[in-house]
């Protein structure tokens, strides 16, 4: 089994009165790790990480691995589209005690695919952690392409890839390439993660499990068994809810949702504006129907 799999949360940020919120932070995680959550995931983009300080972003990392005391894994969001900040944040992550890095690809300054392999090339030789490439074009514009990915695979600390393509062939493809038995596949997206295992992958860092952590580990937990009947039913209930974390730009959906369960508030930092009263309706009567709020 590989070390990072099953449900992974994209961990919100919780924030109160302009701050991140410790004790919300703490509270969030001992429930994660009750409710059967795999790993945690923060500092990434569901952790409103480009509106973090390098302070917050390195606190909230240290905090994480404190509170999570090995208990379950950390994969530690350090990605930028600056090399040497994303070399910085990896080794700030490192010294916290975390267990792997999350790694976007260069969005805005859109690299070729020499320039990614450099980029990733870069933080793997000046990192001693695991890192899982993020790939995510509809965020950053910029493709890993698979022949890129099974360049960097190459390299012995690129340990796998969260996949937010949407592509449903792009596992399949880069298995051919990939051969090594401990590469990673994660998807990273909440609506493609049982297909996605169909193809190869291991788990799902997942939005809707900062809400919903039982159910999103049991679709997961399915897959592993190869309940696959099971896994779909289960993820036919959830996918409503799936699409509505994303109605408008996220976090503002999945931290609408936390305040719901009294995980935090549901404050975000601009330019992410609050959740408009149309999908706070929709969420509330879905997880009211999923029964995470009576």
């Amino acid at each position: 089994m590989h070390l990072f799999h099953g449900s992974l949360v994209a961990l919100i940020t919780p924030f109160k009165d302009g701050k991140v919120d410790e004790k919300a932070l703490e509270h969030m995680i001992e429930w994660h790790i009750a409710q059967g959550t795999n790993a945690i995931v923060p500092t990434g983009t569901t952790g409103e990480s480009p509106t973090l300080s390098d302070k917050e972003h390195t606190r909230v990392i240290e905090l994480t691995v404190q509170i999570a005391n090995h208990r379950i894994p950390v994969m530690a969001g350090a990605g930028s589209n600056n090399t040497i900040e994303a070399i910085h944040y990896s080794q700030e992550a490192e010294k916290a005690g975390a267990d792997g890095l999350l790694h976007v690809a260069g969005y805005y300054n859109k690299p070729s695919q020499r320039g990614l392999y450099a980029h990733f090339k870069s933080v793997h030789d000046n990192s001693n952690l695991p890192i899982f490439v993020y790939n995510i074009p509809g965020r950053a514009v910029v493709n890993v392409l698979p022949e890129t990915l099974a360049q960097l695979s190459e390299l012995p600390r690129i340990a796998g890839v969260k996949d937010a393509t949407g592509d449903l062939a792009r596992p399949w493809i880069e298995r051919t390439l990939i051969k090594r038995d401990d590469f990673t596949w994660l998807s990273g997206e909440d609506a493609t993660q049982v297909s996605y295992n169909v193809a190869g992958g291991s788990g799902c860092i997942s939005v809707t499990a900062n809400i919903a952590p039982a159910l999103v580990s049991k679709v997961q937990k399915l897959c592993e068994e190869n309940k696959w009947q099971e896994a779909r039913a289960l993820q036919d209930q959830l996918m409503p809810l799936h699409q509505l974390m994303f109605k408008e730009p996220s976090p503002a959906g999945v931290k609408y949702a936390a305040s719901l369960l009294g995980l935090c508030a549901e404050e975000a930092r601009l330019p992410i504006v609050p959740l408009s009263e149309p999908y706070r309706q929709a969420i509330k009567a879905e997880m009211e129907k999923l029964g995470l709020i009576g």
